[in-house]
């Protein structure tokens, strides 16, 4: 990055008695990026989270704000606030002095602090809420109220814990639009972990998928979603079908891969011997035969097994001769529309929807 970073690790590394919870991370955010961590329970996120608030110290490397090392800088005198998963709202106060806790503990007189209260609550589509109790707040008004305490002392960086784990799905789903529009607003970098790969690929200018104290990959949802760089960052990221083979050698479409049932298919990668291959549900093609599928280098007649309606988008799962159980998606117009459970399908892809990556180490 050519500009200063907002946040720069530099060869970060976390040991618990032995037990390296961070390790040997390093990557910088820009000014005004929201940067997601996306990881599953263990692998290091939280940790890491809380070294750069300056919760935990860093064993090794060093971590830079805005061109300043933060090593032996306490979590009170860093440029950053944080959003935690409960929020930690105070109860017996209203949503003003909620807002306003932070600019009281950094010595701003009510003069001064009242209309940057007022200012903040309108940004965030609370205005008129000073005087309410945050006991009479929906969650996704007690959400806003935690960011408001948050910016309202202009930090360099927002960090967010999980802060929409607590709430139920439909508000989650709101509440992800409502972050991003939020941090757009205020052009402020926002540094966010989550488990959750859809607020991860929702919200997020770029990703860092983390497994094991290490960072699997980096870049854009798009990059992480259609081009993994790793078989975990494969099947972590998205929903996908996951098959077990062993290469069989170069193949004019990519590279041959023999499966376990003894069926062997075309797909894309630089992988050998054991390896597992990953197909995402949108990419399988579906026909009423196998000859409408004569383009694709992969194709086969099944007999659909189960219909999952899920509204706007629905799954078939379908079983072929000699070839794992697929789930595909099905197309919400055209003649498959309306297939039901038993019928005969036809289905395919191509070499470079199929991922194929060594099972070494998987």
């Amino acid at each position: 990055m050519s500009q200063v970073a907002d946040l720069a690790l530099l060869g970060v590394t976390k040991d618990f008695g032995g037990h390296k919870a961070v390790n040997d991370v390093s990557f910088e955010v820009a000014p005004g990026e929201f940067f997601s961590i996306l990881g599953p329970s263990g692998c290091g996120k939280t940790t890491l989270m809380r070294m750069i608030a300056g919760f935990e110290h860093p064993s090794a490397g060093d971590i830079v704000i805005r061109g300043q090392s933060m090593l032996g800088v306490p979590a009170n005198r860093r440029p950053v606030n944080m959003v935690f998963q409960s929020l930690a709202l105070f109860p017996m106060m209203t949503v003003g002095e909620n807002v306003g806790y932070g600019l009281a503990c950094a010595g701003i007189s009510k003069a001064e602090a009242g209309p940057r209260i007022t200012r903040i609550l309108d940004k965030v589509g609370l205005g008129g809420f000073a005087d309410r109790p945050v006991t009479r707040l929906s969650g996704g008004q007690r959400q806003r109220v935690a960011i408001a305490r948050c910016l309202v002392l202009e930090p360099t960086l927002v960090l967010l814990d999980e802060p929409l784990g607590a709430l139920d799905l439909k508000l989650r789903e709101h509440m992800k639009l409502e972050l991003k529009q939020l941090q757009a607003a205020f052009n402020t970098t926002f540094v966010y972990i989550t488990h959750d790969q859809s607020e991860a690929l929702v919200m997020s200018n770029r990703v860092a998928v983390m497994n094991h104290g290490r960072f699997e990959q980096v870049g854009s949802p798009r990059e992480l979603y259609h081009h993994p760089a790793t078989s975990f960052v494969a099947g972590f990221v998205g929903d996908t079908n996951i098959f077990s083979g062993e290469v069989t050698g170069a193949r004019a479409a990519g590279i041959g891969i023999r499966l376990s049932t003894d069926v062997e298919l075309a797909g894309s990668g630089s992988a050998s011997g054991q390896a597992k291959a990953y197909l995402r549900p949108e990419a399988v093609a579906l026909a009423g035969s196998v000859s409408e599928l004569s383009a694709l280098p992969n194709r086969f007649a099944g007999t659909v097994s189960t219909v999952l309606f899920d509204g706007a988008a629905s799954t078939l799962v379908i079983r072929a001769d000699k070839f794992p159980m697929l789930r595909a998606t099905l197309p919400q117009a055209g003649p498959l529309a309306g297939i039901e459970a038993g019928a005969p399908i036809a289905f395919g892809f191509t070499a470079e929807a199929l991922k194929v990556f060594s099972a070494r180490g998987v």
